[in-house]
């Protein structure tokens, strides 16, 4: 069998070095882009977080705490939940915020960002994603109405349990006109978070201290 020249060798080595150096340069790029992507993620779930904070948090540097849980009954849906626990420098709770799912809306699941007190208060409600008929439904969506900010204050005996439904239905939250089966929805979904709260609280500090300390260590 005859060998490869020199010349032949040459250029091969070549282009191995220029396809490695190729290589690496995708890979360099891909590394800086899959950092910078994953900030801009971070800084994009921060604010949206701190939309339903308490004011006197939202201008602070936080640290929330990332856990995942799961309870379809009062959170909507089987999969993973997730749950930001923020605590101050001392570790204690300052908030807590769930991202539960209304899954019986009108054309599919809503997800929504629940912020609580630490004793149980809603401190916020936002839409992260749902699709509600434009212009009916989607009025859940705070740039389109102020109808979300009815559950600030609001808490698991405030209103009575019997009275968190729409008016139509006898309860204390206000309807959209044209739209009963979406504020029914997010009504019930809220509600329901706060009973997960209400059952799970404790385990929900003690699993983000454990979490936050194993950071540390």
């Amino acid at each position: 069998m005859d060998m490869p020249n020199a010349s032949v060798v040459k250029t091969l080595v070549c282009v191995g070095l220029v396809a490695a150096g190729a290589a690496l340069l995708v890979t360099g790029s891909y590394e800086a882009s899959r950092e910078r992507i994953a900030a801009n993620e971070r800084e994009r779930l921060l604010e949206s977080l701190a939309s339903v904070l308490d004011p006197k948090l939202r201008e602070r540097d936080l640290e929330p705490t990332h856990l995942t849980v799961t309870d379809r009954e009062l959170l909507g849906t089987d999969d993973p939940v997730d749950v930001f626990v923020i605590t101050d420098a001392n570790g204690h709770p300052e908030a807590v915020i769930l991202v539960p799912t209304a899954p019986d809306g009108y054309n599919a699941p809503i997800r929504l960002l629940v912020g609580l007190s630490p004793d149980g208060v809603l401190t916020g409600v936002r839409v992260l994603s749902h699709r509600e008929t434009p212009g009916l439904g989607d009025a859940i969506e705070l740039r389109k109405s102020r109808w979300i900010l009815q559950f600030d204050g609001k808490s698991i005996d405030d209103p009575p349990a019997e009275r968190w439904a729409v008016e139509k239905d006898g309860g204390a939250f206000q309807g959209l006109t044209g739209a009963t089966i979406t504020p029914r929805a997010i009504v019930r979904a809220v509600r329901n978070a706060l009973v997960y709260f209400e059952r799970h609280r404790d385990e929900l500090y003690d699993a983000a201290a454990r979490a936050a300390a194993a950071t540390t260590d």
